[in-house]
C-alpha cells in the first residue's frame, strides 16, 4: 500500500485519474457520460475500458458517488 493506505494505481489508472481531476472543478462532480467522454478524450480511452478504470477508482477509494455523479476524494 502507498503511504496514504490506498493500494498504488496503475500507471493508466493514474493518467485517467489525473485527467479526471484537471477537468473537475474543486468540489465538483461529472456525470459518469462525462467521465467516459473526458477518457476518451485525454486518454483515448474506449467506453469498455473507460467503465473498467472509473469502476477501479471508485473500488480503490480514489472516487466517490452521489446521486450518480462522481466526485474525488481528496486528491
Amino acid at each position: 500500500m502507498g503511504p496514504n493506505g490506498k493500494s498504488p494505481l496503475t500507471s493508466l489508472a493514474q493518467e485517467a485519474l489525473d485527467a479526471l481531476a484537471s477537468t473537475i472543478p474543486p468540489g465538483g462532480e461529472l456525470t459518469y457520460e462525462q467521465a467516459y467522454a473526458v477518457l476518451a478524450e485525454k486518454e483515448d480511452l474506449e467506453r469498455p475500458a473507460a467503465e473498467d478504470i472509473i469502476e477501479r477508482l471508485y473500488i480503490k477509494g480514489h472516487l466517490y458517488e452521489v446521486e450518480e455523479k462522481l466526485r474525488l476524494t481528496d486528491y
